[in-house]
């Protein structure tokens, strides 16, 4: 699914640098090598950004 039509960013690429980068959305794009154009989907991409890091976290805690 795309999260972000502008830069075509899909929500694995998102959850892959969620694992892989600190900060926020805005960083995060950064990362990839695009920026926040229509800024409509930096909410949504937060969300994800969140959601992946809470469930890497609980899988390292439960693996330890």
């Amino acid at each position: 699914m795309y999260v972000c039509i502008c830069n075509a960013i899909r929500e694995c690429e998102l959850r892959r640098a969620a694992r892989a980068t600190d900060g926020d959305a805005d960083r995060v794009y950064e990362t990839l090598g695009k920026r926040p154009q229509c800024r409509q989907c930096l909410d949504d991409a937060e969300d994800i950004l969140n959601e992946e890091r809470e469930t890497s976290l609980v899988m390292a805690l439960a693996a330890a």
